[in-house]
């Protein structure tokens, strides 16, 4: 099921504005799905190296769950990240046609 974004589509004739639906095809979807997991990956590459740093100054004990706790982060980063990439993605494509 593509990615699809409604965007308010103002008129100086109607109060209201109407809704117009923009899809996202499938290549346009696996690219920002893409961008997104590499950016996510090198963010959470830095959040590791600081974790380390952290266990290391206090002495912490490192527990099998730490790495639940990682993918956790990681799976809800990526989560909302897709999210809002695909969202952006729409909006170019809204304004780009509005332009046309």
């Amino acid at each position: 099921m593509p990615f699809s974004k409604a965007f308010p589509k103002r008129s100086d004739k109607a109060a209201y504005p109407t809704w117009e639906d923009v899809e996202l095809s499938s290549a346009e979807e696996m690219l920002v799905e893409e961008k997104a997991r590499l950016e996510n990956i090198q963010l959470m590459n830095a959040c590791i190296e600081d974790a380390k740093k952290i266990i290391e100054e206090k002495a912490l004990n490192r527990y099998q769950s730490d790495m639940v706790h990682i993918a956790i982060a990681l799976f809800e980063k990526r989560a909302s990240h897709s999210i809002y990439h695909k969202e952006r993605k729409a909006r170019e494509k809204f304004d780009s046609n509005k332009l046309s």
